[in-house]
């Protein structure tokens, strides 16, 4: 299934966030079968509010397109978005948007809310969630067990 072969790579990116000390989450944006933008988290290197792999994989398909719509793409991410992610996905009319893991503590594309399924904002996007759920949350969960055992030896 494309579905998941993206989501792997995705995962790659997510893997390459990890490496980098970065919380390992990643995107890929689809435009006509073919990965046009990729995307991880460097909010930790960039000490940047907007670095999430969401936001860099658009601005990277808004520079390969032309254009801030974005409007025949599926976003590929690793964790649900977060709010400001969705509202990016809003705003840059992403006609689909494919999600690993749920997030509980800031999921705006049906944990939390869903943001672009309200039909108060001038563009819905369709969502498919839990693909590849466990390995995508499995990532998340080594990388902040090990955070914590660094932390545990310095501290102790």
């Amino acid at each position: 299934m494309n579905d998941e072969k993206y989501m792997r790579d995705a995962i790659d990116q997510a893997v390459n966030a990890g490496k980098a000390g970065e919380v390992p989450i990643g995107a890929v944006i689809v435009y006509n079968g073919k990965v046009i933008a990729t995307g991880f988290n460097v909010r930790e290197t960039s000490q940047q509010t907007l670095s999430h792999a969401e936001l860099i994989a658009i601005e990277e398909a808004n520079k390969k397109i032309g254009s801030w719509r974005l409007e025949d793409c599926t976003l590929y991410v690793t964790l649900e978005p977060c709010p400001m992610c969705a509202g990016a996905i809003i705003q840059s009319r992403i006609a689909r948007v494919v999600f690993g893991a749920s997030d509980p503590k800031a999921g705006c594309v049906g944990t939390l809310m869903n943001l672009l399924d309200d039909d108060r904002f001038n563009h819905q996007a369709e969502v498919t969630s839990g693909v590849l759920e466990k390995e995508c949350g499995q990532i998340l969960t080594d990388f902040f067990r090990k955070l914590r055992e660094r932390k545990k030896q310095k501290d102790g």
